[in-house]
């Protein structure tokens, strides 16, 4: 299956050293081979990279560990394809608009069965998780024609996530920008890095970072991913069925479904 990471900060931080222990899962310490992308939300913009090829071996991926982007929403997927061919068209994340915002999602797992009717959002590849994608959007504009406050759409988000784990395994990232959301289906973790920091190492290279002396007591910064990234840090482990929605860095809303 693929593999998620997604950051929720309080000031725009890098996501460099996160990013370089997933990569060595596409390929290297890992089989996720099929392709890697990331975006990166500046405002309402959103800096998206994809490539299809493993992100071991990706100058792509290279770049970007070289380039300390600096954000404070970030969704980024490795993938082993299930569903749908290796090509860029394939490559996670997803972005669409919806109430004049960039939408990004992602998504680890594979649905059966699942054929949603065709809308206004349409994929245009030929992925259960862009189909998935679309049709909760398709949901959603449905719902609410107009833009509403996080709160308001929530249970719309939660109830569509919790139908899609009937078909299947579904772990996803969604953001708009402003928040993430997180749903495990079987497998998600995540850590919240706050004063007084440490350092860290990660599990997948030889790599370790001092975050004391990279922010400041203020910081506040969540990093989620499928599995732990570091073997020195402790990871709170979600539950089947359970869902998280972040704001700069902190836990705003959480709960279970069945």
């Amino acid at each position: 299956m693929c593999e998620l990471l997604g950051m929720s900060a309080n000031v725009p931080t890098d996501i460099v050293f996160s990013f370089t222990g997933l990569m060595q899962r596409g390929g290297r310490t890992g089989p996720h081979r099929d392709g890697w992308g990331i975006g990166f939300y500046e405002g309402r913009g959103l800096r998206l990279f994809q490539d299809p090829r493993a992100s071991s071996e990706s100058e792509v991926a290279q770049l970007v560990q070289r380039y300390p982007i600096k954000s404070e929403v970030v969704i980024g997927h490795i993938r082993q394809a299930n569903v749908g061919r290796v090509c860029l068209a394939n490559t996670h994340p997803f972005v669409r608009e919806l109430w004049g915002r960039n939408w990004c999602f992602a998504h680890n797992g594979q649905l059966a069965d699942f054929r949603p009717a065709l809308s206004f959002y349409r994929a245009i590849g030929d992925t259960d998780s862009e189909s998935a994608f679309c049709d909760l959007l398709n949901r959603i504009r449905t719902a609410f024609p107009e833009a509403v406050p996080i709160e308001v759409l929530l249970p719309e988000l939660v109830a569509a996530c919790a139908a899609y784990r009937q078909h299947g395994v579904f772990n996803c990232l969604l953001s708009d920008g402003d928040w993430l959301f997180s749903f495990c289906s079987t497998k998600l973790a995540h850590i919240t890095r706050r004063a007084p920091f440490g350092p860290a190492h990660l599990r997948d290279a030889d790599m370790s970072v001092d975050f004391h002396a990279e922010t400041t007591p203020d910081d506040v910064v969540s990093v989620l991913a499928t599995e732990p990234l570091t073997d020195n840090e402790a990871w709170s482990v979600y539950q089947p069925g359970e869902w998280r929605l972040w704001r700069a860095g902190e836990c705003i809303a959480q709960g279970q479904s069945n």
